[in-house]
């Protein structure tokens, strides 16, 4: 069948079609997959790679590239690369670069891609139909991939996808990634099965305008009936989008995540807790006496099973972020939060950066980029690590568990541990909103621009992509608990039993680490900390959670105490006062050597993260100060 004489259909020019793609035999080949946000390529990138990804950036930017290896018939692997969400290939945002460089083989130290999964939302596509028009006139071997076919046909609508792949020229499958249904036509593609016949006399679309006069045609025709918005999507907007009612229900979510970190947490860390413990109780009836013995335990066990007990708290907070991201509701709260932020001199775009620096600031500062104006950007990087990442949680949560007794306030709806923490994550906001204020009436003062947001509806959260995005950050975690947080943890032990005299340790206070920390306690003395408070403060600037590692090291824990040992010998060397100083301090404190590196190569340069550095370190120390001066006053 031919598509020229088709009535109501624009005429275009033919041409060749494309090559069918065929990987050889040995080397794996690389697919990249394309496509608008909220179409889904990630769920198909997830669905084709399972656990077999990785995580890095592209070569010469801070871009996060997505690879994996999808596993075909005959042990056969194609390796999968999953671009950047973008809408066209114009390359004015970071994000279309990389797309755009990437497909065109321009990007320094990565190949070329040998095929192009083009992924689009199917309930969406007179939208994002028009990114085939410069992704097919690219040449490459490519298959447009229609995704959501389940809620197109559950919303009423439906699509003709033999004849789309006759106007595009190339081949079309409608799938649904959520419930990996109808991919085997996308595993025929990447086994190089699918092609597209020589006798088809195929036409080429090789511009927007066309591709959009396409469209229009194809539905006058009934060939593409676009559903209806979803009831429950236009009734749970009414709601969840009141002016009154919607920042209410947002505020009652946020305080129940907070509830059930601190409630649900508690057995699982109460259960990571024994299993060190108990693990180093067997070592230590297991090893004799000798300094092996004493790293092993004080330094390694001690150090970083100290902080990871932690890991069931930030995989809850990653899967309630999960839940709500997958679901539609955060592009709601994105649109709530835009009256706030233009209060800030903001725009509702920072929101859902400033929503991933909950997670980690550096992923933060590089979601900035999706901000066209170069002073909000800015402005969005430098307030970022205000926001209470996943990273502070160790720090919080020991301070809180060892100083405040559990008592409900709200019933069971919320108690005095998770209160403290959801005021913390508070004044880390009001620190950004009021320093964003500060910015944008001065040194990045600009002009307001309009807040375009796609609305996706609501779709019920797969269990299968929020696992993965568990294991991800769980990954993420023990990796720097068995790098970062293991290395500082040895170089303090050494440190801490240094010099050797006869033969013999000396007390931590007369070791290197001693004579470091009475050199900074002058310092710190006026915060209510003591000498193992500022090594701990100074080690952290390597990741916030080190200093739990570094204090129990410090104080020579015993993993066979556990969690509670440690939060005994803060009670005995920090007074009230110091303790809320310590968590003021670290809730303005940059304290990540990342996130400086980061913002440095975003902002082009040493100035911007020099002065955000020295202004959060000026604002944590001026605040500690306070802090403990005023709770002394009170409880004295």
């Amino acid at each position: 069948m031919s598509a020229q004489g088709s009535p109501g259909l624009p005429t275009l020019p033919t041409r060749p079609p494309l090559p069918p793609f065929t990987p050889p035999s040995k080397a794996p080949r690389l697919v990249a997959l394309v496509g608008p946000p909220n179409s889904g390529k990630s769920t198909l990138f997830n669905r084709l790679t399972g656990l077999r990804q990785r995580v890095a950036n592209f070569p010469g930017v801070t871009v996060e590239e997505r690879r994996g290896r999808a596993r075909l018939e005959g042990d056969r692997e194609v390796v999968l690369v999953d671009l950047p969400g973008v809408y066209s290939l114009s390359p004015h945002s970071e994000d279309e670069r990389v797309t755009h460089d990437v497909l065109k083989g321009e990007m320094e130290g990565m190949a070329k891609p040998d095929a192009v999964l083009l992924i689009l939302d199917s309930t969406n596509l007179n939208r994002h139909l028009v990114l085939a028009a410069p992704i097919l006139a690219l040449g490459l071997p490519t298959l447009v991939v229609l995704n959501m076919a389940d809620e197109l046909s559950s919303r009423g609508g439906a699509v003709d996808a033999e004849a789309l792949a006759t106007r595009l020229g190339v081949p079309v499958a409608l799938i649904s990634a959520s419930k990996g249904e109808g991919l085997e036509m996308v595993r025929e593609f990447l086994s190089g099965a699918v092609g597209v016949p020589a006798s088809l006399d195929l036409p080429v679309l090789a511009d927007i305008p066309k591709c959009r006069q396409w469209a229009v045609a194809m539905g006058d025709e009934a060939r593409y009936a676009a559903p209806a918005p979803p009831v429950w999507t236009r009734r749970l907007d009414a709601v969840f989008l009141h002016p009154v009612a919607g920042p209410l229900i947002f505020l009652a979510v946020v305080v129940a995540v907070f509830q059930t970190i601190f409630s649900a947490a508690r057995p699982l860390m109460d259960a990571m807790d024994y299993a060190v413990s108990a693990s180093g109780a067997w070592l230590s009836g297991l090893l004799p006496a000798s300094l092996f013995k004493s790293l092993l335990l004080e330094g390694v066990w001690g150090g970083v099973g100290s902080v990871v007990i932690f890991l069931p708290q930030i995989l809850l907070l990653f899967l309630f972020i999960g839940l709500l991201e997958d679901s539609g509701y955060l592009a709601r709260a994105a649109l709530i939060a835009d009256r706030t932020m233009r209060k800030a001199g903001l725009q509702g775009k920072s929101f859902l950066p400033l929503l991933s620096a909950y997670a980690c600031a550096v992923p933060a500062v590089l979601a900035a980029r999706t901000i066209e104006n170069k002073r909000d950007r800015i402005a969005t990087i430098l307030i970022a690590p205000f926001m209470t990442c996943s990273a502070r949680l160790p720090v919080y949560t020991l301070i809180i568990a060892a100083f405040l007794p559990e008592r409900p306030l709200l019933g069971p709806f919320l108690g005095t541990r998770a209160a403290a923490m959801l005021g913390l994550y508070l004044l880390g906001f009001l620190a950004a909103f009021g320093t964003a204020r500060l910015l944008k009436s001065s040194v990045l003062k600009s002009d307001g621009a309009p807040f375009l947001l796609e609305m996706p509806p609501y779709r019920r959260p797969t269990l299968r992509q929020i696992g993965l995005r568990m294991y991800d950050r769980a990954k993420i975690f023990l990796r720097r608990a068995g790098t970062v947080i293991l290395g500082v943890a040895i170089v303090l032990w050494i440190l801490a039993h240094l010099p050797l005299s006869g033969g013999k340790m000396p007390e931590i206070a007369n070791s290197v680490a001693g004579t470091i920390g009475r050199a900074i306690e002058p310092f710190v003395r006026p915060l209510g900390f003591d000498w193992r408070i500022g090594i701990g403060i100074v080690m952290s600037l390597a990741a916030r959670e080190v200093i739990v590692g570094t204090l129990g090291t410090l104080y020579g824990m015993d993993p066979k105490a556990g969690s509670e040992g440690l939060q005994a010998a803060l009670r005995h060397d920090l007074t009230a006062g110091g303790a809320v100083a310590l968590l003021v301090f670290f809730a303005f404190a940059m304290q990540c050597l990342s996130t400086v590196a980061v913002v440095r190569r975003e902002t082009g340069g040493w100035k911007w993260p020099a002065i955000q550095f020295a202004y959060m370190g000026l604002l944590a120390y001026s605040g500690a100060y306070l802090a403990n001066r005023v709770v002394t006053l009170l409880l004295g």
